[in-house]
């Protein structure tokens, strides 16, 4: 395993989640979630929180990044993430959607449109480890022939 581009994996997808989750959930989604003043935190009062939410971004990138290393299976490296960012995105889907809607004080719109942008940023993230990990080079043992 390729620890050093592991860690740059994550650390560029941790850049790439960040990017987007201000443009979708801290633009776009930003009216929906004030429809939920007693779950989520108010604008003046979230950016105090950045510094943990982005450690907490890339300790969950480190881990992904890790999972598609071991999952590895040697094709291009941005289709093998997209592939594992669709199997990512459809657990995020599962439990992470299903069941905040289930436990929190949501609408069904919220946790659908959470879903869906859910889905789109693990592709995104996964797209981009793929794109940065490099598995360690394995030199190739030559067999002769005929002796």
């Amino acid at each position: 395993m390729n620890y050093g581009r592991l860690v740059a994996a994550a650390a560029a997808a941790t850049v790439v989640d960040a990017v987007y989750g201000f443009l979708v959930y801290g633009t776009l989604l930003a009216n929906e979630f004030g429809r939920y003043p007693g779950v989520y935190r108010p604008n003046d009062v979230g950016p105090s929180y950045l510094p943990l939410m982005f450690v907490g971004i890339f300790v969950a990138m480190v881990a992904v990044a890790f999972i598609f290393a071991k999952g590895y299976e040697g094709g291009p490296g941005v289709v093998e993430g997209l592939r594992f960012g669709v199997l990512v995105g459809v657990f995020v889907i599962g439990y992470v959607a299903g069941v905040n809607y289930a436990i929190l004080n949501i609408g069904g719109r919220l946790a659908l449109l959470m879903a869906a942008a859910g889905f789109v940023e693990w592709l995104a993230a996964c797209a981009v480890i793929g794109a940065v990990y490099k598995p360690v080079a394995v030199p190739v043992s030559r067999k002769k022939v005929g002796v």
